[in-house]
């Protein structure tokens, strides 16, 4: 059985190590077929795809697009893309803008609750300034020694409620479906256990996903429970979406599970690979 890793991230958007990097962690892991997926941004796709090329690692062309849907922030990831499609080119930086602005708005934030200098801490984690998220936020709060890790970092923080919080309007469910699917790729729901959603809420979004043009769903990823790989391969079979696995690696010591050491879907999905004719 053929390992797929099809979701993780280097320095290009928010992860720890740069795409060569990442696909060399892949390839040691045992990963068979990879796709380096950064949030809104296609730039470190070439590097990857040649440290692939050099590994003997098949890869797939990918990206994590951020939409807002129904108040909340949803990821839809493409996969086998053309990243030079200029209509997914152009829809990736209008996403990208309002980043810095966003980020000054939450370091003013923290540091009104005693976190001083964040926007600047933030940027020495940042390997693609137009990029700045959370997540570098929440490195600089670690080094701090302010919490521990990242989850707490968020829970304490750079959720909803909390200082640090700024919502940014994203693309919408149909602009990134019409990119990916533009672009040659298959649009596939990211993690969808995360999202606080109730249960009519995530099947509106998944009837507007497939009506869109939506092909799969996340099923075994880093960022499920074991439980939820259950419950997502019901929702995969029950809406007829093909299931995809990726380990949402972001770098080591930091991701709940490394690159390429997920389970495998389970018998009863179609994975989204079917007819790659790999």
């Amino acid at each position: 059985m053929m390992n797929f890793d099809l979701h993780c991230h280097s320095t290009i958007s928010d992860g720890l190590l740069g795409p060569a990097a990442v696909a060399a962690r892949a390839k040691a892991n045992g990963v068979d077929v990879w796709a380096l997926t950064d949030h809104d941004e296609v730039s470190g796709i070439a590097a990857a795809r040649a440290a692939a090329r050099a590994l003997d690692l098949q890869y797939v062309a990918g990206v994590e697009i951020s939409i807002t849907w129904g108040g909340e922030t949803v990821h839809i990831i493409g996969l086998q893309i053309d990243e030079t499609n200029q209509q997914l080119v152009d829809g990736l930086d209008s996403t990208r803008s309002g980043r810095e602005q966003r980020a000054h708005e939450m370091a003013r934030q923290l540091a009104q609750v005693g976190i001083p200098d964040a926007f600047a801490g933030a940027l020495k984690f940042v390997g693609n300034p137009d990029l700045i998220s959370r997540t570098h936020f929440a490195r600089y709060i670690i080094e701090l020694g302010i919490c521990s890790d990242v989850a707490s970092v968020f829970s304490k923080y750079l959720i909803e409620g909390k200082p640090g919080y700024v919502p940014h309007r994203w693309a919408t469910l149909k602009q990134a479906v019409e990119w990916i699917r533009g672009a040659g790729g298959i649009a596939v729901v990211a993690h969808p256990g995360r999202y606080h959603f109730s249960e009519l809420q995530r099947n509106a979004m998944l009837d507007e996903f497939i009506q869109l043009g939506g092909a799969g769903i996340e099923v075994v990823t880093g960022s499920h429970t074991v439980d939820q790989y259950d419950e997502y391969a019901r929702v995969a079979k029950h809406f007829g979406l093909r299931g995809s696995r990726g380990s949402d690696f972001h770098g080591p010591g930091e991701s709940r599970v490394d690159l390429g050491e997920l389970p495998p879907l389970p018998p009863s999905v179609t994975p989204v690979w079917v007819d790659w004719g790999l």
